[in-house]
């Protein structure tokens, strides 16, 4: 059931293209309301709460800290790296990168 309800919050807020991901992420994980988690995500990335959902100050913010983008960048972190950058980035822990690290062990 979180999927879906993740995917839509996500999208809703631009996803990938702006910060959407991550203000999601923050609101599920630590059960942030939204202004929280937009104020804790801006604080990480250093910009304005307003620059979170912008997509041109975004694509190149998460191409410098390498935690995705919605285009293929050649040598750019993707999939789990993307996320395990995510995780230092956001001082939480992901699902997948957990199971990612509990099948390389």
């Amino acid at each position: 059931m979180g999927m879906p309800i993740s995917h839509i919050m996500t999208s809703g807020m631009s996803g990938i293209r702006a910060a959407g991901d991550l203000v999601a992420r923050m609101q599920l994980s630590k059960n942030m309301r939204i202004a929280d988690a937009k104020d804790y995500v801006a604080k990480k990335l250093e910009v304005s709460t307003l620059d979170l959902s912008d997509e041109y100050v975004m694509r190149e913010l998460r191409d410098d800290l390498g935690i995705g983008v919605i285009t293929s960048v050649a040598g750019a972190p993707k999939g789990i790296a993307a996320k395990m950058n995510i995780e230092k980035l956001l001082d939480i822990k992901i699902n997948c990168c957990e199971k990612f690290r509990n099948q390389v062990d």
